[in-house]
């Protein structure tokens, strides 16, 4: 959920994504509540773009995004990471690539995992893909994930589910967490 993802004119704008802002902030705001883990995975790439994946690096060329320390880099303002929360960067899509994530859960001790945010096809599908790989556990709420359209989003929540992701709605997880609730990663 960072501006060069989501604002508008942004260069890797996901159509859909300032929809899903208000249940990601009710989603963040339940995890905080209840004291729970909150992981912010972040795109961040090198100016000179020689870490972008093969099939974004003619594009970085032509418009960077998601450079470190820009504002296109920065969570969107209203999703902003609160003193205490975790930020993961990475530069692939998915959250566990090259990154410290599955240190960090199994040192938390976190067992399952809530996943928010963009891009359903990319980072949202492969974070989760590989989440269960690592035997995590996985909910998605499906109305704070969001991707161009409606149709690229439901294909690819059928097909997670189709793996065993849980896939609710933000209405239906307050129901699901309990006093150990699980972690948000968004």
């Amino acid at each position: 959920m960072q501006n060069d993802f989501v604002i508008d004119g942004a260069p890797l704008r996901v159509a859909r994504a300032a929809a899903i802002i208000p249940k990601v902030r009710e989603v963040l705001d339940l995890f905080r509540s209840k004291k729970s883990p909150v992981f912010h995975i972040l795109r961040i790439h090198r100016m000179d773009g020689s870490d972008v994946e093969i099939t974004r690096q003619e594009r970085f060329r032509q418009q960077p995004f998601a450079v470190e320390g820009t504002k296109g880099a920065a969570v969107v303002d209203v999703l902003r990471p609160l003193s205490g929360e975790y930020v993961i960067p990475k530069i692939r899509m998915s959250a566990f690539i090259g990154t410290e994530l599955d240190l960090m859960l199994r040192n938390l001790a976190v067992t399952d995992i809530v996943v928010t945010g963009i891009q359903t096809p990319n980072c949202i599908r492969t974070t989760v893909f590989d989440a269960i790989a690592y035997n995590y556990p996985v909910t998605l709420i499906s109305d704070a994930v969001g991707a161009q359209n409606d149709e690229i989003h439901e294909a690819n929540l059928r097909d997670m589910a189709n793996i065993g992701v849980r896939i609710v709605n933000f209405k239906e997880i307050s129901a699901i967490l309990s006093d150990n609730a699980p972690t948000t990663i968004g």
